[in-house]
């Protein structure tokens, strides 16, 4: 019976594993916005906004997006479609990468938070 009991748990626990991982993607942030230009959900591109692009994610989802070389985080809201460059998984505002401490690209991780 506590064998069966602990099997379940180890289950439990890789199954929760697996979820997580299945929500988060791993790759490439640039910087991206210029001021009042229409983003692709139909709202003005703001600099000073923590809103971000992605390739599939639907408008309105939030996401937090983890620098992985010095650990710091910022929760986004999709708004626009993109990257277009090859290997970048999400571009974020000048305000978004300022809170991540970067300035150009870097390496992230992207956990979708809601929506």
């Amino acid at each position: 019976m506590k064998l069966r009991f602990v099997a379940a748990l180890c289950g439990a626990s890789i199954l929760f594993a697996f979820t997580s991982i299945a929500n988060a993607e791993t790759g490439i942030a640039s910087i991206y916005a210029y001021k009042g230009e229409r983003t692709a959900n139909g709202e003005r591109a703001s600099p000073t906004g923590f809103t971000a692009a992605h390739k599939t994610l639907p408008f309105g989802t939030r996401v937090r997006v983890i620098n992985k070389k010095n650990g710091r985080s910022v929760i986004v809201r999709i708004n626009d479609r993109g990257p277009f460059v090859r290997g970048r998984i999400i571009d974020l505002t000048p305000a978004g990468a300022r809170a991540l401490g970067f300035s150009g690209i870097t390496s992230v991780v992207v956990e979708r938070v809601s929506g």
